[in-house]
């Protein structure tokens, strides 16, 4: 529960701020700021007998690019989830062997990469992360490893960070904390299945689109050019009739192509931020059982003291760490609720006019095979 007493260095200070009516916020200490995934390429060493992909970060704070590879990318993860046992970090792309260097799977790579880090970039903690902050400004070899290897070090991490979480010094109102928590968990329970479903959707989508929905429009496609060629053998002078059904199939491959352009643009969008919330969602049952477990301790605790075996002043300590545990759940619960609302809203609205702008391109290529026919 974070008992060991470790030197909190200023910058590594985290402050929760409280309502008048008990809701609980991370306060942000900095200026919001945005960093861009770019520029995926090839590199190699050992004389090319390693081969890697690397990609390229800048900080809209300083726009000075670094290059980091997908392993750098699981290092960094590895460290916050280590690191901020009070947060649901949000998950990487899962990784792959086969295609790794496929142009179109490189180019989602860096778009699911670029979510993550939009995430991270959001969260009022993670974004100030002293390795989040050497994981996307530091450019010089040297200074990178001995970063890493400090990070790698760090004490404070895990339990022992609630140490460095400021928050008032109120006593919570424990059964309201309970019934926060055990009303969350369920929603937690309930929305994981769900969101497991719709992403999966939404890659089946994505999927047919790309080959079932193109292979049946190129199918009707064939189908009508087949039958103005067999009507013009029959009869040359029907060539406005022929020419038209030549243009309507024409017209079908087209749509055809749209389909299996058009996933990049709505689906895949919608599938890479689920996957984000899936794995934030997937996390959370962790955090909250560190809450729980330091509302046992603390129930055990008053136990010993009403038999004696427990000073009181050790159980008012032990109340205060519990107190910040809970707070920190609850912070953390606003954040996600505050992603869904605002995130989750404008995914949909971005999907959607994708969508529309997809089936008008579909109408306007089905008018012009209607105009063949009045030629």
């Amino acid at each position: 529960m974070g008992t060991k007493v470790l030197p909190i260095p200023e910058d590594e200070k985290i402050f929760v701020q409280e309502t008048e009516d008990g809701r609980c916020y991370w306060l942000p200490t900095g200026e919001e700021y945005k960093c861009v995934v770019t520029s995926p390429k090839k590199g190699s060493k050992l004389k090319g007998l390693k081969s890697f992909i690397v990609y390229q970060l800048t900080p809209t704070f300083n726009n000075i690019q670094v290059s980091r590879r997908y392993k750098h990318f699981d290092w960094l993860h590895e460290r916050l989830q280590a690191k901020y046992c009070f947060i649901a970090t949000p998950p990487l792309p899962d990784k792959q062997i086969s295609g790794r260097y496929d142009e179109q799977f490189i180019e989602h790579r860096r778009t699911q990469l670029q979510e993550f880090v939009d995430y991270v970039c959001r969260h009022p903690i993670l974004s100030r992360s002293r390795v989040w902050q050497h994981f996307i400004m530091c450019t010089d070899e040297k200074r990178w490893k001995a970063g890493k290897r400090q990070a790698e070090k760090d004490e404070l991490m895990g339990v022992n960070y609630f140490n460095a979480i400021h928050c008032s010094d109120m006593a919570v109102d424990a059964i309201k904390i309970d019934i926060k928590t055990d009303s969350f968990s369920r929603f937690i329970t309930g929305l994981d299945p769900v969101v497991k479903n719709f992403m999966a959707m939404s890659t089946d989508q994505g999927k047919k689109y790309q080959n079932l929905y193109k292979r049946e429009l190129q199918k009707i496609g064939q189908s009508f050019i087949a039958l103005g060629h067999a009507l013009e053998s029959d009869c040359p002078g029907r060539s406005t009739l022929t020419n038209a059904l030549r243009r309507t199939g024409e017209v079908y491959n087209d749509i055809g192509r749209l389909y299996e352009e058009q996933p990049r643009l709505d689906w895949e969008p919608l599938a890479d931020k689920f996957h984000i919330y899936r794995g934030v969602i997937n996390n959370f049952p962790d955090v909250i059982s560190i809450h729980k477990s330091a509302v046992q301790k603390k129930k055990d605790c008053e136990r010993l003291v009403t038999e004696h075996k427990m000073e009181p002043q050790e159980l008012r300590e032990l109340s205060r760490r519990t107190d910040v545990i809970a707070r920190s759940l609850m912070a953390e619960e606003t954040h996600f609720q505050s992603e869904i609302d605002i995130h989750v809203n404008q995914s949909m609205k971005n999907h959607l006019v994708e969508q529309i702008g997809f089936y008008q391109k579909i109408v306007s290529k089905l008018e012009e095979a209607l105009a063949a026919y009045n030629a």
